[in-house]
């Protein structure tokens, strides 16, 4: 990914906020990747710290 790239982890409540954001500051269509069972260990949610199940990102 390129400098300008923003990776934004996101819980099932908080993914239509983590959508609007890359959508806001990037005027681009998000990439939505669901975060597989391994990954979801470490990885928590930028808005409300519970895990994540989302990985939304602009490109």
């Amino acid at each position: 990914m390129q400098e300008n790239s923003q990776l934004i982890y996101s819980c099932d409540e908080h993914v239509d906020i983590a959508i609007d954001t890359i959508v806001d500051e990037y005027e681009t269509f998000p990439v939505l990747t669901k975060i597989e069972d391994e990954e979801k260990l470490s990885t928590a949610c930028e808005f409300c710290r519970n895990k994540a199940v989302y990985l939304v990102a602009n490109e």
